[in-house]
């Protein structure tokens, strides 16, 4: 494997040209194991970003690809449709909400949340309430990298603020206190409505993570809050879109993450975990009345068509995928990770009280927060030598492993994360 040229000529994602970040080469994957080249096996802590929940190479899923690439691997779905995408679908509207029960099919995360937007914007246009174009959300929010994404993400915390001035301006309220083990605090709704009721009358949608905010910083909120937001987008005649691109599929303990508040979202977007990790597929899920008034108004149909939207390959690998979710092994799959995350991870925030800030757990999720940023290089070399690939970001060391990870692997993930916590709290990394 040519590195060098990797070095020279290839960008990943998050890093310098100049000074990039150390990139180890992998020979292949199967189950929870990395293999690196020429290099040990690698326990994975990260489900590839979160989306190989069912772990690398499964035989249903390999399957599902060879069988869908011997009939078509791709056609345009304008005007056309098939099988693969009818049965995703399916599958879809079954898993979700009753009252969600219209599906786009997008590309990726970020284009699912784009499609969100444009849809919130153009359903009130259908209603002749031309001014509503803006959006509120809460700090510390990550929805994606495009730019209609970035105008939803934090503007000051997140990777995105150079871009002011070109991106749209939206709203954004203080982020809860209140985390989800927390007691609620009532006051942790306060600066949401009062933009809300200033903001109404141009407001079109309120966009969350519901439960959990992902890469904007790995925090839990109190699903008393979600509940609130719901109430009080109905009462000012604004739409909820949900953002379960990361949480959806089980992550936090329920299938997807507003089921905590027993809420039900205007328009939900969908990702990651929805192919099991083999191809790039999003999903945006609406309400029937969302769907109506947006089609009855000019120009009638949604403006946006993305060249492989419903691409064959990609909708049957998800629809074998979700067959694997409705099999039920999740269920006590994540309450398992989720009980010894609890168990070796917590303790954490009392054994180097002076370099750990936090520790959270929900779900299939652990996350321990730093006092400062981490030097993510000399981690990660840390990491892979004791054998494991856990990326931190920031100030987070956390892991989100596949949910088929046995009890020994996971706490060969807790271990190295405890290691590699207590050279920082010595000052020795």
């Amino acid at each position: 494997m040519d590195l060098e040229f990797d070095k020279k000529h290839i960008w990943h994602p998050y890093t310098s040209m100049v000074k990039p970040l150390p990139c180890y080469p992998v020979e292949s994957a199967n189950g929870v194991r990395i293999k690196l080249q020429n290099g040990p096996e690698l326990i994975d802590g990260m489900s590839s970003w979160w989306c190989a929940i069912h772990g690398y190479n499964h035989p249903v899923l390999n399957e599902a690809l060879v069988e869908q690439s011997k009939k078509m691997s791709h056609v345009m779905f304008g005007g056309l449709t098939h099988e693969p995408a009818i049965g995703l679908c399916k599958k879809l509207v079954k898993m979700t909400h009753p009252e969600l029960e219209r599906v786009f099919l997008a590309d990726s995360g970020s284009v699912a949340v784009e499609v969100a937007l444009k849809m919130s914007i153009q359903y009130f246009y259908s209603l002749g309430k031309k001014d509503k174009k803006e959006f509120l959300t809460i700090k510390r929010g990550y929805h994606g990298d495009t730019f209609g994404a970035m105008s939803v993400c934090d503007p000051t915390n997140s990777m995105h603020s150079l871009y002011t001035g070109y991106m749209a301006i939206n709203h954004f309220a203080k982020a809860p206190s209140s985390g989800f083990h927390d007691e609620w605090d009532e006051s942790d709704i306060d600066d949401f409505q009062r933009i809300l009721e200033q903001n109404d009358k141009s407001i079109a949608g309120v966009i969350l993570e519901p439960i959990l905010q992902g890469a904007g910083g790995m925090k839990t909120y109190h699903p008393t809050f979600l509940k609130k937001v719901r109430a009080l987008c109905d009462k000012h005649d604004v739409l909820l879109i949900l953002d379960e691109i990361a949480t959806g599929f089980g992550r936090t303990g329920k299938l997807f993450a507003y089921e905590h508040a027993d809420v039900v979202p205007d328009i939900m977007c969908v990702g990651k975990a929805l192919t099991g990790g083999y191809m790039t597929l999003s999903a945006v899920i609406t309400t029937a009345k969302v769907a109506h008034t947006l089609s009855s108004g000019s120009p009638g149909c949604l403006m946006h068509g993305p060249t492989f939207m419903g691409n064959p390959l990609a909708c049957h690998v998800a629809e074998k995928s979700l067959e694997l979710i409705e099999m039920g092994e999740w269920t006590t799959q994540v309450p398992r990770i989720e009980k010894c995350l609890s168990d070796h991870l917590l303790p954490l925030k009392k054994s180097a009280s002076h370099s750990v800030r936090d520790v959270r757990v929900i779900g299939a999720v652990g996350v321990v927060e730093m006092a400062e940023n981490v030097d993510v290089a000399s981690c990660q070399k840390v990491f892979v030598d004791m054998g494991v690939w856990i990326r931190p970001f920031g100030p987070l060391i956390y892991i989100m492993p596949p949910f088929v990870i046995s009890d020994k692997d996971l706490l060969s993930l807790i271990d190295a994360i405890k290691k590699v916590v207590l050279k920082i709290e010595k000052s020795s990394l």
